[in-house]
This record gives structure tokens, C-alpha cells and sequence, in this order.
């Protein structure tokens, strides 16, 4: 915070415009965070979550729906000095926000909040490549990660004061409506700003704020959600500090503001957002994934998995009956006919829980276009239904899903988790992250380089220039096989 050389009292001008409020509290714990007010147990966490996170983009760079992207987006843009991930090329920092944005939610493998559902890393790591780039200073690893902190901590609060997965039941792409208040954060932090500044960047932000669920069924666009919000986010930051002024009281104003606007109906609880900063850590919620799908999919995909380990065999199998919350219902079923898109595999219930039966991976080889499009998905498909249970739909119960299996000649059998694996009731490890990790970076081929992006992440401590760490995830990777 600014203060007075002759007084030592605050300056009204770095202050927000109501700082007991809820936008001015938020504000000032963004730029007053400072890497030793995050306890050791976040950090670590926090730096194992951008591992993932840089993992992810590395794969998703060179899908054939990110080609299609960086292309059309490099025609418009051109050249630039931000490096776009795993392409050994730059371009404009906003569109460089885009397209690894873009790419590290290439494959449905990242990182996703279970309360507060959004994607951090393509919206935080995209944000902090495009500002320290531009910056005419070396960012040292602790203001790296301090900074990505602030963005893990600022999304999902935003989000759970719109109650989390409510935004997803009405048709939002939830974590693209919150995620430009992360982008905006982290990029305010590493640009210095006061807590006035960031006020207006989450106002700039705010304002910004976008998303429609029905991407998920064969658009592209889908991918890009989060990548449009890390771009947004970034500008709001690069506009407050220009003295481009934003929405005040943002989150309070009860005409227009973020919470009244989108939460019109469902009573948004702003105080969730400012409720224990700095003494509970929202990234702590963050899950890692362990399959290449929507994260609603996945403890279904881990019911049928525990099917297939107790021996049943899908011949037996006459139908599925799978049970999900409401968030899960709306966001993960419909009954998918041919021809289907990877975007529509990735994000439909049935389908994942098609090949989980058959395959007993839900991993890239499941996602090709021969894979979607064989007999055997397809027979077993139309055995399976979804069906929302109500009882699921608290806080603590959306993951939660139940299978029932009617077999031939035998009486039905039922399995049901509390929450996916990788998730808050079953999270993967720290060791567990880096084995993930280290899977994905064999996938492409990068196996040398790999060790010592990941040698850097978990020692950011030691890193004085944080530019070290971008120049080794900009390098060139290889694609993998997958068509559209």
C-alpha cells in the first residue's frame, strides 16, 4: 500500500473506494499479498498446480483444434514478443493470453475448482506469461508464484458467491464468467498496482465476464472460453494501470453489478468473497484431473473402472444407470447420436463411461476419431442413461455419483463414489501430480526438457528470472495423434 512520505498515513488515492467493503477488501489482500503471508503448505501446493498446468499446455498446443486456433489468431495478430507455449513462436500479449489459455484447456486434462467450478491455470498462467514479458524487469520465482496465488485464491471466491455450479445448471460457462477476475489479479499483482488499481482492474475485469454452456456439444469455442477470459483479465490490469478507471464496488453495486447481474435470482452471497482471506486458502480446492474428460464425468468413469476391477465384463452388461447431481446432469448428459466431436465425447457422461467400461482408461487414445465413431462405443452407448438425483445437489455432494448395472441372467449391481479421484475427497498427491505430469510430457516427446521445466517449478525459490522457466515451455513440441 502507498503511504505518505511525511506521515506514514495511507494515500486516499491507493485506497479502493470503500475499503471495508467487500471489492475494497479483495483489493487491498491482492496488493498487499506478499509471498511470505502464504503458508508453506499452499505454496508447495500452488506449485505443483502450475506444473500440472504447464503440462496441460504443452499437450494441448499442437491438437488439431489448437492449430486451427493459433493460426486464425496469428493471421490477425501477427508478431509480437510473448511467447505462444510449445510453438517457438510470438506474438501480442493478449493473444497470447488467448491462445495458451486455449491450449492449456486443449484436452479437458487440467486443473478444475470443486466448488467454485473454473480452470485457474488457463486463466492465472497465461496472464503471468503476457505480463512478465512485457515487463522491463526480471520476475523472480516467488513473485511468480505469489502472483499466481492471488489469481488461484480471486476466481473461486468470485465464483462461490454465485454459489459454484448454480452458474453451470443455468447455461453459463461458469469458470469463463469468474475467470477474468483471476487473469485480472495476477496480472495486477505482478504489475505492482495499489489496492485503487485493482479495484478498477477487477471492475475492468468485471465487466468483461462471458460464457455460453452450449459450446460444450461440437464448437471449438469451447476450448477458448477460458482463454478469452485470460485475455480480458490481462487488459482490465493493463488498463487500471494506465489510469483506465473500472466499475466501483463492482461485486457490492446492487444495479448492473457483477453478483446482481449474473446471480439475478439465486441470492449470491457476496461476503464469500472476502470471508477468511489469507486464513483460508481456496486454492486448497483445487483438483487435478486424472482423465481426459469434463471433471463432472469422472466419478462415473471411476464407478465403471470399479466395475471392470471386480470382474465384470461388458458382454454381461444389458444397461447403465448412472445418477448425477444437477450441475452434472445439465453439464455432462445428453443422448449423443453420429457423428460425435471430441469436444462432445470429452463433455458427455455416457460416452466416457462407454470407454471407461471398455478400455478401462479414459486417456487420449479414447478421444481419436476412430475410437468415437467404433461399433463397440456405440452398442454399449445406447445401454446407458443418466438421471439427475436430487439429493446430490449440495456443496459437498456434486461430485457424487451412483452407477447401477443390470446384468444378463443376474441380479443388478451398484457402485457409487463420494467425488472423483483427483478431486477434494480423493486428491492426487503432490508425488501423484508429478507422475501425471511426467506421463504427459513422454506423450510428445519431451521427456529431457521436461526435467528441467519441472527441476525449476518445484525450486521457484531459487529461480532469480522467471523468464527461465517461460523460454523452456515456449520451445517447439510435437503433436499428439489426434484428428478432428
Amino acid at each position: 500500500m502507498t503511504t505518505t512520505p511525511t506521515t506514514g498515513i495511507a494515500d486516499p488515492a491507493a485506497l479502493p473506494t470503500e475499503p471495508d467493503g467487500v471489492t475494497g477488501r479483495l483489493a487491498t489482500w491482492v496488493a498487499s499479498l506478499s509471498y511470505d503471508d502464504i503458508p508453506a503448505e499452499v505454496r508447495l501446493r500452488a506449485a505443483h498446480v502450475m506444473l500440472d498446468g504447464l503440462a496441460c499446455a504443452l499437450v494441448g498446443a499442437r491438437l488439431p483444434w489448437s492449430v486451427r486456433a493459433a493460426e486464425a489468431v496469428l493471421a490477425m495478430e501477427g508478431q509480437g514478443d510473448v511467447p505462444i507455449l510449445g510453438w517457438a513462436r510470438t506474438t501480442s500479449a493478449p493473444a497470447a493470453c488467448l491462445l495458451n489459455g486455449t491450449f492449456i484447456q486443449g484436452f479437458e486434462l487440467d486443473d478444475y475448482h470443486v466448488h467454485a467450478p473454473l480452470h485457474s491455470n488457463s486463466l492465472v498462467l497465461p496472464s503471468a506469461i503476457s505480463t512478465i514479458t512485457m515487463l522491463d524487469r526480471a520476475v523472480s520465482g516467488d513473485e511468480l508464484l505469489t502472483a499466481l496465488v492471488a489469481g488461484y485464491e480471486v476466481g473461486p471466491r468470485v465464483g462461490l458467491a454465485l454459489h459454484g455450479a448454480e452458474m453451470l445448471s443455468r447455461g453459463w460457462h461458469s469458470g469463463a464468467v469468474f475467470g477474468t477476475h483471476a487473469s485480472a489479479a495476477t496480472s495486477a499483482w505482478l504489475r505492482g498496482l495499489d489496492a485503487a488499481q485493482v479495484e478498477d482492474a477487477l471492475g475492468l475485469a468485471a465487466t468483461q465476464s462471458a460464457g455460453l454452456m452450449a459450446a460444450q456439444y461440437e464448437a471449438m469455442s469451447k476450448r477458448m472460453h477460458h482463454g478469452f477470459a485470460s485475455r480480458n483479465g490481462w487488459y482490465a490490469a493493463g488498463l487500471a494501470q494506465a489510469g483506465y478507471t473500472g466499475i466501483k464496488r463492482v461485486y457490492e453495486r446492487p444495479y448492473g453489478g457483477f453478483l446482481a447481474t449474473f446471480g439475478e435470482g439465486h441470492n449470491p452471497d457476496a461476503d464469500l468473497i472476502a470471508s477468511d482471506l489469507g486464513r483460508e486458502w481456496t486454492l486448497m480446492d483445487t483438483a487435478v484431473k486424472a482423465y481426459a474428460s469434463m471433471a463432472a464425468t469422472h466419478a462415473p468413469i471411476d464407478c465403471a473402472l470399479e466395475a471392470r476391477s471386480r470382474g465384470i465384463a461388458v458382454d454381461d452388461i444389458e444397461s447403465v444407470d448412472i445418477e448425477v447431481s444437477h450441475a452434472a446432469y445439465h453439464h455432462g448428459w445428453w443422448e449423443p447420436t453420429r457423428p460425435l466431436e471430441t469436444i462432445g465425447a470429452q463433455m458427455n457422461i455416457g460416452y466416457t463411461v462407454a470407454v471407461a467400461l471398455l478400455d478401462e482408461q479414459v486417456l487420449a487414445e479414447q478421444f481419436t476419431s476412430a475410437r468415437i465413431d467404433s461399433d463397440d462405443v456405440w452398442r454399449l452407448l445406447n445401454r446407458i442413461r443418466v438421471h439427475h438425483r436430487a439429493d446430490f445437489d449440495g456443496p459437498q455432494s456434486r461430485f457424487r455419483a451412483r452407477m447401477r448395472l443390470q446384468l444378463r441372467g443376474a441380479a443388478p449391481v451398484t457402485f457409487e463414489v463420494d467425488g472423483p479421484l483427483g478431486g477434494a475427497t480423493r486428491p492426487l498427491s503432490n508425488s501423484d501430480i508429478v507422475t501425471k505430469a511426467r506421463r504427459l510430457a513422454d506423450s510428445i516427446g519431451i521427456t529431457a526438457r521436461w526435467h528441467e521445466i519441472e527441476s525449476r517449478v518445484l525450486d521457484l525459490e531459487s529461480v532469480t528470472d522467471a523468464s527461465e522457466i517461460v523460454r523452456l515451455v515456449a520451445a517447439d513440441v510435437a503433436a499428439l495423434p489426434v484428428s478432428l
